[in-house]
């Protein structure tokens, strides 16, 4: 599910020729699921409910540098929007990986509607 939803805002970015396109927005949200499901399935989350919450902060942490090279190239900042996308990629990974299975796919249509709808009406204004 996590790859699915990865997909679905990659597909998006990849149609468009962006830097962070579908294989880096499906590993991401890959990965951040990954890393909420460990703690989750070995049960350490259950008896210590910080510890998921340090899981899901080292995600953030970490997602952090990805975005910071999509946006820093070529001594320019620039790709602001595929930054944000590989950071939602992260976040409905985290969803996906906590068993919020629909709110990942809601999250991941709602973002696509964003990344392809609301760019149309970004160009009138």
């Amino acid at each position: 599910m996590s790859l699915l939803v990865g997909a679905i805002v990659g597909a998006e970015r990849e149609a468009r020729n962006k830097a962070a396109g579908l294989r880096t927005n499906m590993l991401v949200s890959f990965g951040a699921a990954l890393f909420v499901l460990i703690p989750i399935e070995i049960g350490v989350a259950q008896d210590n409910p910080d510890i998921l919450g340090r899981a899901i902060a080292g995600v953030i942490s970490g997602v952090g540098f990805i975005g910071g090279g999509t946006i820093l190239r070529d001594s320019r900042v620039r790709g602001l929007t595929s930054a944000a996308t590989v950071w939602i990629s992260a976040s409905l990974g985290v969803a996906v990986g906590c068993g919020l299975w629909l709110v990942g796919l809601v999250g991941a249509a709602v973002t696509w509607v964003v990344l392809r709808i609301v760019k149309k009406f970004e160009q009138h204004l």
